[in-house]
């Protein structure tokens, strides 16, 4: 099997995951997973536009700039990413009209799975669009861990949808975020040994 076939079956599976625990754990709460999906969550919220919609053309800005700051390879898997991604909300989201269970079982299962998918994402030299383009691009020049700077980026975006939507969407979201950004720059950082990963990525290990 090539690198590139293998690393395309790997992002897919990734960005599956990713789009799953938004759909099935977090967007049933009215949980944003991020900048992007917390921008959908309101545009879904007061007008109804579809997660996947908005998710796309929030998606095709920011990887105009991937192209610029980050590479072609980046920006193009990066695209690939955010369309499996968006694939799967587009797929799951209409059959999912109802909390599957307690909003805290849901939020953890939904982060861990969310953290970890967008881990193998940046340590395969891609991301999952949106915030996570702009947190990459800022670490390229800070040296800061992307996980970090997208925490306090995304906890911007999710202090507004809080003060719209709920209050405790402010909780929910921030713990999320807390929790899948450690994840991320655990796995991106290469704290957690994924040898197969390390095997056919051909990325460079985020520092």
């Amino acid at each position: 099997m090539s690198q590139h076939l293998f690393k395309a079956i790997i992002l897919a599976f990734a960005s599956a995951i990713q789009g799953a625990a938004m759909s099935i754990f977090l967007f049933p709460h009215y949980i944003p997973s991020g900048g992007a999906a917390g921008i959908g969550v309101l545009l879904n919220y007061i007008w109804a536009v579809p997660y996947a919609t908005s998710i796309w053309i929030l998606n095709a800005v920011m990887v105009i700039a991937a192209f610029k700051w980050l590479g072609t390879s980046n920006a193009v898997w990066t695209m690939f990413c955010v369309g499996a991604a968006a694939f799967t909300i587009h797929s799951l989201s209409p059959h999912i009209h109802h909390p599957i269970g307690n909003v805290w079982v849901d939020l953890v299962i939904g982060a861990f799975l969310f953290g970890f998918s967008v881990g193998i994402l940046f340590k395969m030299g891609a991301s999952s669009g949106g915030m996570d383009i702009l947190a990459l691009i800022i670490s390229s020049f800070i040296k800061r861990p992307p996980g970090s700077i997208l925490f306090w980026i995304n906890s911007l975006i999710l202090l507004v949808a809080g003060v719209v939507i709920d209050w405790k969407v402010i909780m929910y979201a921030l713990i999320c975020q807390w929790f899948g950004t450690k994840l991320i720059d655990i796995i991106g950082k290469g704290s957690v040994s994924i040898p197969v990963l390390k095997k056919y990525s051909g990325a460079k290990t985020l520092r």
